[in-house]
């Protein structure tokens, strides 16, 4: 039996490295409101999620399973993002 969807959640705005989720969720996307070659790199625990994503300013749809804790590794020039997802599995 497959897992519902969320459609709304809660969120959380990085400019720096940080934790996004501390336990298992799902991730819903990320809105980038400003960036100047900023990068990000998500985790799953100490899983990467992704590869390094260079992200332009706006809405980015990326739905996925956490199943341990949500981070972001933010690198480059400057990135100011914020994070949208929903506690649990």
């Amino acid at each position: 039996m497959s897992m519902p969807v969320a459609e709304v959640g809660s969120y959380k705005r990085l400019t720096a490295t940080g934790a996004v989720c501390a336990g298992a969720c799902q991730l819903l996307g990320f809105y980038v409101s400003s960036t100047n070659a900023g990068t990000v790199v998500l985790t799953d625990g100490s899983t990467a999620m992704s590869g390094t994503i260079t992200p332009a300013i706006g809405f980015h749809p990326f739905r996925a399973t956490v199943g341990t804790s949500l981070t972001a590794t933010i690198a480059g020039t400057a990135l100011d993002v914020t994070f949208f997802y929903a506690s649990g599995n």
